[in-house]
């Protein structure tokens, strides 16, 4: 399997995440209350997102994210644009998070098995950067919030039919891993660890969860042993709830997979869907980082409104502990 350099990384982990894409791209002055989100910038303004990434590399990440958690075929086709040129945006969100990881100050990526890159080059301080190829759910492209329900009315074959083509296409632009991300749902899950089989890339299966459940309502020992014996998700966790599910969810997901385990929470603050604002105070410290790492994280960041501050700070507490 290609990418098997960034299992053995991550095996000897740990290894920092970046933290929200589109709170970054907010604070830079773009509109991202388009259908596609940031995924809009991957034809509008690339460069904005090569500015995003390497902001958090800069700031201490090694891993960054790309900015197709809401594409699809589907989105683009509603914004006029082909198949084919879909594709290539698409991959494009790939090779975005690999420019920036040059223009951080990193080497040229390394060709691994099967024509997909290796690392994008090492750090100020000799560690590699990777990319990780973001696929979110579903009810993403939805654009509804549905994603933080699941529940689509769709069978698992037909969520397989919808993300084996995507997959594919981000799989062979060569990122390190692939993120299956702010997965709402168990039925979900079945359906991408079908879809990413044969791929040649590892993935990780993140959660978005609420009091100790899938948002669908699945208990998460349930969730998270669907990944147990999926020999492409090298790290099984939770990613775009609250810092305090977060803590509850790493032990689980150790114990009942034995894998490492990914962790990237929001800020804590809650969205107001009406309002369309965020409500109340932020809970991420990077102090909770060393109660994920004990309790078997590996891959650990932040997602919806944590910023390179932030991401900093995590990567300095990680950055102690190995020393």
């Amino acid at each position: 399997m290609s990418g098997n350099g960034f299992a053995a990384a991550l095996a000897a982990g740990p290894l920092v995440l970046d933290g929200g894409l589109s709170n970054q791209l907010a604070a830079a002055g773009h509109d991202l209350t388009d259908a596609l989100w940031s995924a809009r910038l991957l034809a509008d303004d690339p460069a904005a997102l090569v500015a995003a990434h390497r902001a958090y590399f800069e700031a201490g990440a090694e891993v960054a994210i790309t900015a197709s958690y809401q594409a699809s075929f589907e989105g683009f086709a509603r914004r006029g644009v082909g198949r084919a040129a879909a594709a290539g945006l698409l991959a494009r969100s790939v090779e975005l998070a690999r420019e920036a990881a040059r223009q951080a100050g990193a080497a040229p990526p390394a060709a691994g098995a099967g024509g997909a890159a290796g690392t994008a080059g090492a750090t100020a301080a000799g560690r590699p950067r990777w990319v990780a190829a973001s696929v979110g759910p579903y009810g993403a492209v939805l654009a509804d919030g549905s994603e933080y329900r699941g529940r689509y009315g769709l069978t698992v074959r037909e969520l397989e039919a919808f993300h084996r083509p995507r997959l594919e296409v981000l799989a062979a632009a060569g990122p390190d891993v692939l993120a299956l991300e702010t997965v709402p749902d168990a039925d979900e899950a079945r359906a991408l660890l079908r879809a990413v089989r044969g791929l040649g890339v590892p993935a990780w299966l993140s959660y978005s969860v609420a009091g100790g459940r899938t948002r669908a309502g699945q208990p998460l020992a349930e969730a998270f042993a669907l990944a147990a014996e999926a020999d492409e998700v090298v790290a099984v966790g939770v990613n775009c709830c609250t810092p305090e599910d977060a803590d509850r969810a790493v032990a689980p997901a150790a114990r009942v997979t034995g894998k490492p385990v990914v962790v990237y929470p929001n800020s804590g603050e809650g969205w107001d869907a009406g309002a369309r604002a965020w409500r109340g105070g932020a809970t991420f410290r990077a102090d909770r980082v060393g109660g994920w790492l004990a309790d078997g994280a590996r891959l650990v960041g932040g997602c919806c409104r944590v910023g390179p501050r932030e991401i900093g700070r995590l990567a300095a507490e990680v950055a102690r502990g190995r020393s």
